[in-house]
């Protein structure tokens, strides 16, 4: 067993020593362990295998260095009888290297020379050429520098494109080439700086010539309306046409500047006719546009000019404070309006897209309302008819200016309407004050005419027919009315003539304008003349001839409106027939002026009639009566006579003024003696007055009775019976119930139709009696009376006290 283990050990042992002979020393590991994974103590006896083994090889490398050994030594002594040579042969070679480098040295430098030649002149060829492709470069450069220096901007616009398309992308990677590619740029904003400049310049060169602009086309188109009005005039002699003026001779070149036809007379023939361009340089404007479309900004260029150009639209229609005070400065603000315009549409026709009619149209609307918002507000502070009407010729002259360019000026022609109320307003309040001055001059006396000439000439400037004035054949006549009447007359017809001067060149027809002329008519009667009258009705030196007068010549003035109306047909041809055909109010004027003036009459004898009664100083107290009438009632009565004798001695060749002095003498004398026995009966019952005798109820009676007797003596002819007398009526039964002492009479009729005492007032006789009876012990008027007669007294009482029975039962 142990035999048969021993031979399998070593026979392990064997290919163990197999497997690292033949393995790689990597794999070495794992046969090793193998080893000692054995039986134990397998690695000793592996290592005496190991041993053996190596004594074994050792003795074969012995075996083998031994066969080979002389072999060994000869090779190293022919080796080191080659060593000598080898040197030898090592000399040789340094030798002749030593002498080739020599020899070489000179070929080598003049090589060198020969391939620096050759670079030299490969670097020449490669600059000639570069510099063929720079030169071209160079020249438009300097070429585009000579143009920005002549300021010729478009051509260096396109010298720019040419190089940045053709020229520079051949050398730009050239470093002078990188630093224009970079320039350019910047030039090209310097170009659009310098033109934007030079647009700035152009419009405020139009900012300051849009004056003389807008003037010389005012200037053309007003010759052109004298020239159609001349003849429209020679086609219709005679008649009123509407004006045919309008701008068709105005056209347009290529670039747009406007041309007149020469419609001039022979004189202004010669005269040059200016345009737009003559006045302003366009080009600059021209130049802009054009290198802003090169540019490709176009579009910023348009919005600019436009923003720019609405601006100085603004100023352009900002008025002056004062232009209302005269013509010239209207004229002024016409003159830039026109001219901005003018440009305008210069601009429109000379340029493609910088401005369009829609813009145009948008700038116009816009001036028009302001213009129009101007026009109203400055108008309405002008107070003198003359500059308005040179107002409206400027304003009809500045419509057809900007209609000959095609702007729609409808609004403004509505607009001269408003003006035209204007203008009548400030002719009514100078006619106001020259109708002042004329009734102020007014002797309020009638006309006396010493010849025929000046009887004539009165006639010719009045329509004044009287039959019985004209049959009497002897100088001097007096005609009724007062010199104020043919001044009014006059006057009303020169108002017609300036109320007339507006309507011209308005377009109207002559039924439109025979109706502004009767309406602006109608204002000035009804409205001015008739305040006039009311004012002087009122003024306090109006006295009563006055007043009559004043009555007569408003008469005369109503019937002379008939012929007013005549004027007008005549300056308008327009028959009155015409339907819609306004008719003159004169005759309620004049009617209201005659009703104002007689109640002025009226109030006037009332005041002079309190102020005689004023005057009254009554005795209350007196014992008896003086026997006569007052002193201040018969300076009163003689007042009132002298005063209807003035209507007394009207003209009464006229049925008409007849009936009319007749009627306010009637009216008059009623209403004076109505307000004189209201104010006697007001004295008697005056609460301040508590005493009250019966000499002076007697003596207040002699007064009645003279006033009884005025009214009985017919101051004014005309009363039928004794209607006058009865406006004392009430004075005359309260007196007598007095003075008789006819009480028992009075209370037994009291309610009677028939009673004798059916106008006193229960009231009335209670306050009188009141004032009359005892009231106090001391200073009683009562008090002899009533120690001689103590019935009479009670009597009193008695009456009293039926009175205010009466008065209460009247009350309840």
């Amino acid at each position: 067993m142990a035999e048969n283990e021993t031979l399998e050990c070593i026979t392990e042992h064997e290919r163990i020593l197999q497997e690292i002979e033949s393995t790689d020393t990597a794999c070495v590991g794992p046969t090793l362990r193998s080893i000692y994974d054995d039986q134990p103590n397998a690695h000793k006896r592996f290592m005496e295998k190991l041993d053996a083994r190596i004594r074994n090889h050792d003795r074969e490398i012995e075996k083998m260095c031994n066969f080979h050994h002389q072999g060994f030594v000869d090779a190293i002594t022919e080796l080191l009888k080659v060593r000598a040579d080898a040197e030898k042969l090592m000399g040789q070679v340094t030798d002749t290297n030593r002498r080739l480098q020599e020899a070489g040295r000179e070929v080598t430098a003049q090589t060198e020379e020969v391939i620096r030649c050759r670079i030299q002149q490969r670097n020449m060829a490669t600059t000639v050429e570069k510099l063929q492709l720079c030169i071209p470069v160079l020249e438009m450069y300097s070429k585009l520098k000579e143009q920005l220096e002549s300021k010729r901007y478009y051509a260096a616009l396109k010298t720019m494109e040419q190089l940045e398309k053709v020229y520079i992308p051949r050398v730009s990677q050239y470093r002078f080439c990188q630093i224009m590619a970079e320039n350019l740029p910047r030039l090209r904003e310097e170009i659009k700086e310098i033109s934007m400049s030079d647009l700035k310049d152009f419009l405020e060169s139009i900012r300051k010539h849009s004056d003389k602009v807008g003037e010389t086309a005012m200037r053309q188109a007003q010759q052109h309306r004298t020239f159609n009005s001349a003849v429209a005039k020679q086609a219709c002699m005679g008649h009123y046409t509407k004006p045919v003026y309008s701008l068709n001779g105005r056209t347009h070149t290529h670039n747009g500047l406007m041309m007149d036809d020469d419609t001039g007379d022979e004189e202004e023939g010669d005269e040059e006719v200016l345009t737009a361009q003559d006045l302003v340089d366009f080009s600059p404007v021209y130049r802009c546009l054009h290198i802003y479309t090169v540019l490709g900004d176009r579009e910023t260029f348009e919005n600019y000019y436009r923003k720019q150009r609405k601006k100085q639209a603004r100023l352009v229609l900002q008025p002056q404070a004062n232009m209302h005070e005269t013509v010239e400065g209207y004229r002024r603000y016409f003159n830039q309006i026109v001219g901005f315009f003018v440009v305008e549409d210069h601009i429109l026709h000379a340029t493609q897209g910088l401005v369009t009619r829609a813009f145009t149209d948008e700038l116009w609307n816009m001036a028009l309302s302001k213009i129009i918002a101007v026009l109203r507000t400055h108008s309405s502070y002008c107070d003198d008819p003359d500059l308005v009407l040179e107002l409206k010729n400027l304003i009809v002259i500045f419509a057809d200016t900007l209609q000959g360019y095609g702007f729609p000026v409808n609004r403004l022609f509505d607009l001269l309407f408003e003006v035209r109320d204007q203008y009548n307003e400030t002719l009514l309040k100078k006619w106001a004050l020259v109708f002042r001055e004329i009734f102020e001059l007014d002797n309020y006396s009638p006309i006396p005419v010493e010849t025929e000439e000046e009887y004539k000439l009165v006639v010719s400037r009045f329509p004044f027919h009287d039959a019985e004035i004209e049959k009497q054949q002897d100088f001097p006549k007096k005609l009724p009315m007062s010199q104020s009447v043919p001044q009014i007359y006059t006057q009303v017809k020169e108002f017609i003539y300036a109320s007339l001067k507006f309507s011209e060149s308005l377009h109207r027809s002559s039924t439109e304008i025979d109706d502004m002329l009767r309406k602006s008519t109608n204002l000035l009667l009804t409205r001015t003349l008739s305040s006039c009258l009311q004012n002087l009705i009122k003024k306090p030196h109006i006295g009563l001839t006055e007043l009559v007068q004043i009555i007569i010549n408003t008469t005369h003035l109503e019937q002379a409106c008939r012929y007013l109306e005549e004027f007008i047909t005549n300056i308008t041809n327009v028959l009155p027939e015409t339907v819609h055909t306004t008719r003159l109010y004169g005759l309620s004027t004049f009617k209201d002026a005659r009703h104002a003036a007689e109640g002025e009459i009226y109030t006037k004898l009332n005041q002079k009639i309190d102020e005689f009664i004023q005057l009254a100083d009554y005795e209350w107290g007196m014992a008896e009566s003086d026997g006569r009438a007052s002193g201040y009632l018969m300076d009163l009565i003689n007042f009132l006579r002298s005063t209807f004798q003035v209507f007394t001695h009207l003209p009464n060749n006229n049925n008409d003024h007849a009936s009319m002095s007749g009627k306010v003498a009637q009216t008059a004398c009623m209403s004076a003696c109505k307000h004189l026995s209201t104010s006697l009966m007001q004295m008697l019952l005056d609460t301040e007055l508590k005493q009250i005798s019966m000499g002076a109820i007697q003596q207040f009676n002699l007064d009645v009775i003279q006033c009884e007797l005025f009214a009985s003596s017919e101051p004014v002819p005309g009363f039928q019976g004794d209607t006058l007398q009865l406006a004392f009526i009430d004075l005359r039964q309260l007196l007598d119930l007095f003075m008789v002492w006819d009480w028992s009479t009075y209370l037994a009729d009291y309610g009677q139709p028939t009673s004798k005492y059916l106008r006193v007032n229960p009231a009335t006789a209670l306050a009188l009696l009141e004032k009359m009876k005892d009231t106090s012990k001391k200073n009683n008027i009562f008090s002899q009376f009533r120690k001689n007669d103590r019935d009479k007294q009670k009597l009193i009482e008695t009456v009293v006290k039926q009175l205010r029975s009466l008065v209460n039962g009247m009350s309840s």
